[in-house]
């Protein structure tokens, strides 16, 4: 008498023809994350590049070098999740100035 194992622990011909719907979605959502997270980094650098220090003080400055800092570093962290690991080509694409790349990562008080 043989035993024939169930149809779910047989291997699936969807992997074979290399269409998995799982790794679909879940490469969906990491595209759609990265977009968002470019937005916010676009938002917070126009909002330092609008600074004006005739107009703002110089604590809205360092609150607005701070968020512009966060967003880079997250946008960074998630292009890594992607798979892209240099990170020149959005530092040029963005503009990015070399006064947020230097803050990157910093734990503030």
């Amino acid at each position: 008498m043989s035993v024939r194992p169930p149809q779910s622990f047989r291997p699936s011909e969807r992997n074979k023809n290399g269409f998995n719907v799982l790794e679909y979605e879940l490469m969906s959502e990491r595209a759609d994350s990265l977009g968002r997270h470019g937005l916010k980094v676009e938002a917070a650098l126009a909002a330092l590049k609008a600074w004006a220090p005739d107009r703002r003080s110089a604590e809205e400055r360092e609150r607005l070098l701070n968020e512009a800092s966060d967003a880079v570093w997250a946008f960074f962290v998630q292009r890594e999740i992607c798979g892209l690991r240099n990170n020149r080509d959005a530092i040029q694409r963005y503009g990015i100035p070399n006064e947020v790349i230097a803050r990157l990562g910093a734990v503030r008080k």
